[in-house]
């Protein structure tokens, strides 16, 4: 679908559609989560966990800690989800501080307790180190990682894109490259770091239908909990922020009701151009809080499952 047509039939759905109204909620949704570092912290994932289930998502995924620091709290939590919550888990997994036997017997475990899923990532260098250097005896890449992974077991695997170039990549070509290579290597899925503009997301998949990917490729959406939180992720991730965005957040820092509304219209904008573009698949990087992410799915059109 051209930039033009895309356009139209936006302009379109949002005069014929006043707001959200009449969606049909045709969609499908994930929900990323972070493994809790307090007891408090624990009982807010799992109100989370419980808030979101109802939407019935594809599959939940909570991360993995830089240099493996969160490496048993996320198996915990993983395996919890996965057995307690009944929806299907994935776990993260990177290359960092690990051996390959290590990492290996990490997703060995994971098999033995029922998960199927994985995303696989390369990781971001440990504290106190100026870049990324692969661990001594340890899985290279990402696209090694995965091919390691299926030697383990037949995992579905999700991976990391940049529609923005990922900050150790030379350029947008190298990127996509790489991309390919790990949908080759047995990537289910991709996706997609966080970003605030559409065209950002639309732009990025058509260059990467061009570079031959054929996988499915599902946007990441981060709700903006801290305007100055996001902008430190961002300057790490190389996601551009809009020019826009810092006045709308412009006197909530002590105002957190009025800031969690604002930050939900923004995401819910975004995605209701998304949906309007043809998406219908979601990844909602949640922070560990359900309520933006299930106030957007709502939007969305999206309502909660029967209970069996």
């Amino acid at each position: 679908m051209s930039p033009t047509v895309r356009q139209m039939r936006e302009a379109h759905l949002a005069l014929d559609t006043p707001l959200f109204s009449g969606l049909e909620g045709d969609i499908e949704v994930s929900f990323e989560f972070f493994p809790p570092k307090t007891d408090k912290m624990g009982e807010t994932l799992w109100n989370s966990v419980s808030t979101l289930a109802p939407l019935d998502p594809r599959f939940v995924s909570v991360t993995y800690g830089a240099g493996g620091s969160t490496r048993e709290r996320t198996h915990e939590q993983v395996v919890r989800i996965q057995k307690e919550a009944g929806i299907p888990a994935a776990a993260h997994l990177t290359c960092v501080a690990a051996t390959r036997e290590e990492v290996d017997t990490v997703a060995r475990h994971y098999w033995d307790e029922g998960i199927r899923h994985i995303v696989a990532l390369r990781g971001d260098a440990p504290d106190g180190q100026s870049g990324y250097a692969p661990h001594p005896g340890g899985y290279e890449n990402a696209i090694d990682l995965i091919a390691g992974l299926k030697r383990v077991g037949d995992f579905e695997i999700s991976v990391a894109a940049y529609p923005e170039v990922h900050p150790d990549s030379p350029n947008r070509q190298a990127d996509l490259d790489n991309l390919k290579a790990k949908f080759d290597a047995g990537a289910t899925r991709a996706i997609t770091q966080f970003f605030f503009e559409p065209e950002c997301f639309f732009d990025f998949r058509d260059q990467a239908v061009a570079a031959g990917i054929e996988g499915e490729i599902v946007p990441g959406i981060m709700p903006v909990m801290s305007f100055a939180a996001v902008q430190r992720m961002s300057g790490l991730c190389g996601t551009a922020i809009p020019a826009w965005m810092g006045g709308l957040f412009e006197g909530l820092d002590e105002k957190p009701e009025a800031r969690q509304l604002v930050s939900a219209t923004i995401a819910a904008e975004l995605c209701r151009r998304l949906y309007a573009g043809g998406v219908r698949q979601f990844h909602f990087y949640t922070l560990n809080r359900a309520e933006l992410s299930y106030a957007i799915c709502h939007m969305l059109g999206l309502r909660p499952k029967a209970q069996k």
